[in-house]
């Protein structure tokens, strides 16, 4: 049982909203979006029901990967403002009962940051030891076969040291030592300099990456039939390792355990993002076991993947975190700022798209929502040259990169820029989102957003779907079938994941339909459900 009290895990089930700031709305005319436009907008956050933000970092950075290349970890990019912008997101947030994560990226910085400008001056300064550097082989090659998820060796030489130093990403994010205890406690002065702000918590960027291998041995080849795309793209040779060595270091929940027990001193939260392809869901249970690592983290199983996630996959998925992860917990999500939105990548329609919705308010974890997913934005298809994404410029075409995920917010369908800003964005407004704009859905009763809204009011009316266990989950053809429990209440679920009507039959019991201002439908007098596409039957089990 955690120390603290039961009422304090403000995160578990919470749902979380993701704002990735330069796109979400521009308050001074430049084109980006900003602090001061995100306190504008919180409202209509406040308005879906969520618990919390997650805002993308805004921290200084030369913005070569959009600010998760950091060069100054305690201050605010003068894109996106100042302190004391942020200090008004944090009172307006709090004003509106929202909690507020910042994403912090502490396996990497910029190379930038004072701390790696000093580190390569020389092997022997008072931060040569802060980031990973290693010597040459013997034929000037790189230490070993370690790949930057970004393309090409994670290595780079340096000609001041004449050494290599890792980046896992882009050459110009250089890996830090985590094996140095001052680089932990460094990180951890960070934490708090932002716990003493008021941040609720922290969404912890690639938080499987922070330490290496200190012996740097070589990363074992995977045979091609156990490679997919759940980290990397396809044609990204980084799928041809099993990463081992690089990142996924057991030592790691020493330092996990060092920022719980400062977390625990401010009731605050951690979602850790657990990048690995083979071992996600595993490396997940380990993070987030127990009450002394990260309350939650994040999961890739439902982020990849063309083809709409059917009730096998779901039962397979929820198998597989019972069995490695039962005593961890998890964070879902169908989108987010890196990977093509799911309505684009599932090719879904309004029906599929509300049963979705309903479907992740009622399993088992927590949620995070990703700008504009409750206005059903889809994909935007951008021009290689409209692309800003290093990734997408590296892998272009086969891979385009997360620009067409990324591009701003639509407020306003007769506005600028959909009220995004006045002047042309730094990522154009696609035309097929205007109609989608949130003036619009504002005025339609059956629009997307709505449902969003009844979806999040439902379970935060059912606590059972927040924290109670979820068993007895079955798979009948197309037909996805579980139980929510706790002390109070059972609530028996049905999901017809499809385009085709299904029939079940409901056991013996006082149920009772709920969940009708979310399509649900009760079962006829002889107990027999008859399931139209894409619609859920929830039922209360009435004592």
């Amino acid at each position: 049982m955690n120390t603290l009290q039961k009422s304090d895990d403000w995160w578990r089930g919470a749902v979380i909203y993701q704002i990735y700031p330069r796109s979400f709305q521009d308050s001074n005319g430049d084109g980006v979006g900003d602090l001061l436009g995100i306190v504008r907008r919180l409202p209509h956050v406040a308005s879906l029901g969520a618990d919390a933000v997650w805002i993308s970092p805004f921290f200084t950075s030369p913005m070569k990967d959009f600010g998760y290349d950091v060069s100054d970890y305690c201050d605010v990019d003068p894109m996106f403002g100042n302190l004391a912008d942020f200090d008004q997101v944090i009172a307006m947030a709090h004003a509106l009962g929202l909690k507020v994560m910042i994403d912090l990226v502490l396996s990497h910085t910029s190379d930038q940051h004072l701390w790696f400008q000093e580190s390569r001056v020389s092997r022997d300064n008072a931060k040569a030891d802060w980031y990973v550097w290693a010597d040459p082989k013997p034929d000037g090659t790189p230490p070993n076969n370690w790949l930057s998820i970004f393309g090409g060796p994670g290595w780079q030489w340096d000609a001041r040291r004449e050494q290599y130093y890792m980046h896992n990403f882009l050459v110009s994010q250089p890996d830090l030592n985590f094996h140095n205890p001052e680089v932990q406690q460094e990180l951890l002065n960070v934490a708090q300099f932002w716990l003493e702000r008021g941040v609720d918590g922290f969404r912890l960027d690639t938080i499987n990456f922070y330490m290496h291998d200190d012996q740097l041995r070589d990363n074992p080849a995977l045979p091609p039939n156990e490679r997919n795309d759940q980290t990397a793209p396809k044609v990204n040779p980084y799928n041809h390792q099993n990463h081992i060595y690089d990142k996924n270091n057991p030592e790691n929940l020493r330092f996990l355990r060092k920022l719980r027990t400062l977390m625990n001193n401010y009731n605050a939260a951690a979602v850790g993002e657990v990048g690995d392809s083979q071992r996600g869901l595993e490396i997940l249970g380990e993070y987030t076991s127990g009450v002394d690592k990260v309350q939650m983290s994040y999961a890739f199983e439902f982020l990849s993947g063309h083809e709409p996630l059917s009730a096998q996959f779901f039962y397979d998925v929820f198998a597989r975190v019972e069995k490695v992860a039962a005593d961890g917990w998890v964070c879902w999500a169908y989108s987010n700022h890196d990977v093509e939105r799911h309505i684009s990548r599932w090719n879904l329609t309004p029906a599929a798209a509300r049963l979705y919705a309903t479907l992740m308010m009622c399993i088992k974890g927590s949620v995070c929502l990703y700008q504009g997913e409750e206005l059903g934005l889809p994909e935007a298809e951008l021009t290689f040259e409209d692309l800003q994404d290093p990734y997408g410029k590296e892998f272009w075409p086969e891979f385009k990169g997360r620009d067409g995920c990324r591009t701003p917010m639509v407020w306003e369908r007769d506005g600028a820029h959909g009220g995004f800003s006045p002047v042309r964005p730094w990522l154009p407004v696609p035309s097929q989102h205007y109609n989608l704009a949130a003036d619009q859905a504002e005025h339609d009763p059956a629009s997307l957003l709505h449902h969003y809204r009844r979806a999040i009011a439902f379970r935060r009316n059912h606590q059972v779907l927040r924290d109670g266990t979820l068993e007895d989950m079955y798979v009948s053809g197309d037909l996805l079938v579980f139980t929510r429990k706790n002390a109070e209440e059972t609530i028996l679920c049905y999901f017809n994941l499809s385009d085709q009507p299904v029939n079940a039959t409901v056991p013996p019991g006082n149920w009772v339909t709920i969940g009708g201002e979310l399509g649900s439908i009760r079962p006829m007098s002889d107990h027999t459900l008859h399931l139209g596409p894409w619609q859920p039957s929830i039922l209360h089990l009435d004592t």
